[in-house]
């Protein structure tokens, strides 16, 4: 399939750039894209979901790509708002939508104020609120954007994001696709972009509004996200499960695509089908695209990341002779370790 032409809105005074693939009158699938990307990474994910009976728009965020940059304050509402009025202006009725990282923020926030709009939604990497760890770690990639520059961000962004295959494969490729960052990007837009977290307010005391069906990923590795921003997600949504993704950094719609590719399309379907069970269960997603079980149920505690084995069972012992001889015990040799916590269920 040919890479979808870019097309360009007005909504609310911005220029927004925006791609279609797939026929008119397909279910529906928007994207939204992390804070340095842009509509052109969900292209090949168009080309396949448009293969398998949908329609998929994606498109520059406010501050993105080729989309308006605003030089002063940008109010994290303003991006659901838009992308509220993008549907709008497209005519299209309900999207399901998936979001990743900033994006994901987004379409949390988007579900909530306008959830008619809404017909399932897929947040990966993502948060509804700032814990300590996360605010500490945006305002550090604020320091390097605002003080050294975003090449310096970039980075950072790399190692943090990616895993150290991915890096040692793609390492000649790197400084050319951070080349590609610097045209794509711009640096007081994204200044503007993180700076709208500024004035965030939590989003978990209004996640039990959302009632469509949410379907949570999170990285194994993920440890810019990491677990406990997605349990505050489970624990709170009524109509969600959660996918851990094998072997996952934070950005694994770009390092395992056809593995997040089967995930996504796997929901959307059940949704559209009506066979969605949102109850809260913990998944971890098949190591291969074409997997079957495309997920199985997490069969230990999901919290924790250090493999603990349960405790054996001890034989029965031959009740003691009358007389006998006890022996004394020898004392447990250092380093031979403590029992493991017991674990809860997922």
């Amino acid at each position: 399939m040919a890479t979808p032409a870019a097309q360009f809105a007005e909504i609310d005074g911005h220029r927004i750039r925006y791609t279609l693939t797939g026929d008119a009158g397909l279910p529906l699938v928007t994207f939204a894209n992390g804070l340095t990307q842009n509509a052109d990474l969900w292209t090949a994910y168009g080309a396949k979901l448009a293969d398998n009976g949908y329609r998929v728009l994606a498109y520059d965020m406010l501050g993105q790509g080729q989309s308006t940059k605003p030089v002063l304050g940008i109010e994290l509402t303003e991006h659901a708002d838009l992308l509220a009025g993008l549907l709008t202006y497209l005519q299209v009725g309900r999207t399901h939508l998936a979001g990743i990282s900033f994006g994901g923020v987004v379409a949390l926030d988007f579900a909530i104020r306008h959830g008619e709009q809404l017909a399932g939604l897929a947040v990966m990497s993502s948060f509804a609120e700032l814990t300590p760890q996360l605010e500490l770690l945006g305002n550090m990639l604020h320091e390097g954007l605002t003080q050294v520059g975003l090449p310096y961000l970039q980075s950072m962004l790399y190692p943090m994001n990616m895993s150290s295959a991915w890096l040692a494969a793609n390492r000649t490729r790197i400084p050319a696709m951070m080349r590609s960052g610097y045209i794509g990007n711009d640096l007081y837009a994204l200044q503007n972009l993180m700076e709208s977290f500024v004035t965030f307010k939590p989003l978990t005391p209004r996640l039990k509004e959302i009632s469509a069906p949410v379907l949570l990923m999170n990285g194994e590795y993920d440890f810019f996200t990491p677990r406990e921003c997605h349990e505050l997600l489970r624990r709170e949504l009524p109509n969600c499960r959660l996918t851990l993704v094998q072997h996952a950094y934070h950005a694994f719609t770009v390092e395992l695509p056809d593995v997040t590719l089967r995930q996504l399309h796997e929901f959307f379907r059940s949704v559209d089908d009506g066979n969605w069970v949102g109850d809260g269960s913990v998944w971890i997603a098949s190591d291969r695209a074409d997997g079957e079980p495309h997920a199985f149920p997490c069969p230990g505690d999901h919290m924790r990341a250090l493999p603990l084995p349960a405790l054996p069972v001890p034989p029965a012992r031959a009740p003691a002779r009358v007389g006998a001889r006890r022996s004394t015990p020898k004392p447990a040799r250092a380093g031979s370790g403590r029992p493991a916590d017991k674990r809860r269920p997922a």
